[in-house]
């Protein structure tokens, strides 16, 4: 922690920024994955859509937005992919500072940013994931109507996530 006490604002508002930016561009990325998922299951075979689902759909329930019952999952992909940028940015902006706490005990290549971002993509998805997704949408993740193969995708999705947010933190790092 001596680490982060000893940057400026402006060194933290930019490790912030770079945190941010990877964010936004790691979830892309893992979108991109997740398409063909969708595409084969539906909104039940993605995990982190199937909730931002349910979260939209009451949301917009609760606060008298509109009326849900006619709606469609389609119509509800402006709040799904909302949620899912705004949650992969948020868990990104930590990122960066967590790596700059493992520099002393780790020589920093693009190689281990990348397992770093491997690492952090599993850490995701073990403990903000699974423990919630059966309390939002009713499904176990281990015991899914669809099988096993969604929980293998949502964690691919993860996995890439976590590349890309390692691989990024790294080139905006040196870069910027």
């Amino acid at each position: 922690m001596k680490i982060l006490r000893r940057l400026s604002a402006d060194e933290l508002l930019h490790l912030y920024n770079i945190g941010l930016l990877a964010g936004i561009l790691s979830t892309a990325a893992m979108t991109m994955t997740e398409i063909p998922t969708w595409r084969r299951w539906g909104i039940r075979g993605v995990f982190e859509w199937h909730e931002n689902y349910i979260i939209t759909k009451r949301l917009r329930s609760y606060l008298h937005l509109s009326n849900t019952k006619g709606m469609t999952v389609e119509d509800h992909f402006k709040g799904i992919l909302f949620f899912h940028f705004l949650n992969g940015s948020i868990a990104a902006v930590a990122f960066p500072y967590l790596i700059l706490l493992l520099i002393p005990f780790f020589y920093l290549t693009i190689l281990s940013c990348s397992l770093f971002g491997i690492f952090y993509g599993i850490l995701l998805w073990i403990f903000t994931l699974v423990p919630i997704h059966k309390p939002i949408t009713g499904f176990k993740p281990w015991n899914h109507p669809l099988g096993h193969l969604p929980a293998v995708a949502s964690l691919t999705g993860h996995l890439v996530y976590g590349l890309v947010l390692g691989i990024l933190v790294f080139l905006l790092s040196t870069i910027m």
